[in-house]
């Protein structure tokens, strides 16, 4: 697949154009579970929506945005918010939207949040559902199992990566045929990710609590876990990120590259943090491009 700066900026007007009905046609939402919900007992009363971000969530779903002509491969989609809400509004649903315009059906994951009920694990369960369901619905939506990645923000890209390195690990017990497919990415592109639990962040006091063991620490820290079934990855984040320390960033690499994993990184200036698909004209708002060029080099995303 070729991408030029012509086409990519042709993408971004479509997402930024708001006449164009299929692009802000709102997506068909799919329950991530049957019935029992493993996990705790969650929240009560209706989800809340508050500046684009969304809590109480109990109801896990796949949101779909299918192209008018689909390419075959299929992206689940994963914003942050510290794991105390889901910044989808700056984050997954114009991600969602882009891929939409250039032939990748997107599925925005909506996840349960720690903090409301559920247990720590809730997001993970989640998360690998969502690609066992991905992997299941492929012939209803023209997607090819072995192009089925993952894109994750700040706290999603904490779980978008721990999906990426733990694959193998069973968050909870199947519930039904469905959990037969693999919950293995074929590639992530983690964006500003939170990686390490080593350092005292929002988000791992909302996944682990205020006074974490070492144990719990290494267990949900990405960097830890790299090994030779992680899935390509795409890495891109602010040197003045002060959320996510860029150091953690280098320390993933070094650890792909180790694990001779297919990876990329680009570390942007300054852009800080949450900046999502990036301001039209500002130097992030490259990383899409750069995200495209390298699922080509692998490809990953072309049939």
């Amino acid at each position: 697949m070729h991408t030029d700066r012509r086409s990519f900026l042709g993408a971004a007007a479509i997402i930024a154009t708001a006449g164009l009905a299929r692009a802000q046609a709102a997506p068909d939402a799919i329950p991530l579970w049957p019935a029992y919900l493993p996990g705790g007992s969650g929240p009560r009363g209706p989800e809340t929506v508050e500046r684009g971000s969304l809590a109480n969530v109990s109801t896990p779903r796949l949101e779909v945005y299918r192209p008018s002509k689909a390419n075959g491969a299929a992206v689940v989609v994963i914003a942050g918010g510290g794991y105390a809400r889901i910044s989808t509004g700056a984050e997954s649903t114009p991600t969602s939207r882009w891929l939409q315009s250039i032939g990748v059906t997107a599925f925005e994951l909506i996840y349960r949040l720690p903090g409301e009920g559920w247990s720590r694990d809730a997001p993970f369960q989640d998360g690998q559902r969502a690609m066992r369901m991905v992997r299941s619905l492929a012939p209803s939506y023209g997607v090819d199992p072995a192009r089925t990645g993952l894109i994750g923000f700040s706290a999603g890209g904490h779980l978008a990566g721990m999906l990426a390195v733990s694959s193998g690990e069973a968050f909870y017990a199947p519930a039904d045929a469905l959990d037969a497919n693999s919950a293995r990415p074929s590639f992530c592109g983690l964006i500003y990710p939170v990686l390490s639990m080593m350092d005292d962040t929002h988000s791992l006091r909302e996944l682990i609590g205020t006074h974490p063991s070492a144990a719990e620490r290494e267990a949900y820290s990405v960097e830890r876990h790299v090994g030779a079934d992680t899935p390509p990855m795409f890495l891109a984040q602010a040197a003045d990120d002060p959320i996510c320390p860029v150091e953690n960033m280098l320390t993933m690499f070094g650890a792909l590259r180790t694990a001779r994993i297919p990876a990329e990184m680009h570390i942007f200036q300054s852009a800080g943090h949450g900046w999502g698909l990036g301001r039209q004209g500002s130097e992030v708002n490259g990383w899409p491009e750069l995200f495209l060029r390298w699922a080509a080099q692998n490809s990953l995303l072309a049939p």
